[in-house]
């Protein structure tokens, strides 16, 4: 209301704003906030933890833990594993023994889930055939253009299409999200065969890719203007005169 939108650039915008708010409001209160302080007791002498007490967890087959009714995804090599999860506002940090192994964003409400691709795709590159009936699968669409990718494949080799989608998983985890996203934004942009060779050449390639919405138009050569009008007055000298009308009149 006081800004006419709720969209912020990001948090630390959103701070800000709140920063500057509050300075205002509280402008006109700062004598009585100054006899406030004069009866305040010391702070305690340690930081109040901001967490949960710990709990310990055991990783399932499918690689994921459940914490207060929602499911979330860890690395696959703590499959049977008890880690210990440590839940904080707005995080929760996975340990095995003293390391600190993932810090991932808490889910509110239950029944939630949170899978992160890169945690299972080594299991399931090794069992391509449960990708079909995975409980997550929809998580393992990072942008809209993996999930385009894949029903490309489908179209093409329905037979191959959860192998071929689960190399371009494979690669994102392996070497970069971001630019297998562009590689799929390149060929699905140009209708071009999408494929996990073709896409892997791209990312391979290293260079930046062209949008075919960038349309290069050259500069007009005006001369040729004046080339049509000497056409025109050619065709205007060579053409015959006209015969002179003449006049009928009827009685």
């Amino acid at each position: 209301m006081l800004r006419a939108s709720r969209d912020f650039e990001s948090r630390e915008h959103y701070r800000v704003f709140l920063r500057k708010l509050f300075d205002g409001l509280n402008a006109g209160r700062k004598t009585r906030l100054g006899e406030e302080l004069k009866e305040l007791r010391a702070l305690p002498a340690r930081r109040l933890d901001s967490s949960r007490p710990p709990i310990e967890v055991r990783v399932s087959q499918g690689s994921t833990i459940r914490v207060l009714g929602n499911t979330y995804s860890v690395d696959s090599r703590l499959i049977g594993e008890r880690v210990t999860v440590k839940l904080f506002v707005e995080h929760l940090e996975v340990s095995c023994g003293q390391r600190c192994l993932h810090r991932i964003a808490r889910l509110r409400g239950k029944g939630r889930h949170r899978i992160d691709y890169r945690h299972i795709i080594d299991h399931l590159v090794r069992k391509p055939g449960a990708f079909a009936h995975y409980r997550y699968r929809e998580d393992l669409f990072p942008t809209h253009r993996f999930r385009l990718a894949y029903d490309l494949l489908y179209r093409r080799r329905p037979h191959r299409a959860d192998k071929d989608y689960l190399r371009l998983l494979y690669l994102a985890a392996r070497e970069n999200e971001a630019a297998v996203d562009e590689a799929l934004r390149y060929l699905i942009d140009a209708e071009g065969p999408v494929t996990p060779e073709a896409v892997e050449e791209l990312v391979g390639a290293a260079t930046k890719l062209p949008s075919v919405r960038d349309v290069r138009i050259d500069p007009v050569d005006l001369s040729r203007y004046d080339d049509l009008l000497c056409v025109r007055d050619m065709a205007s000298s060579s053409r015959p005169p006209e015969e002179p009308s003449v006049e009928v009149t009827l009685p």
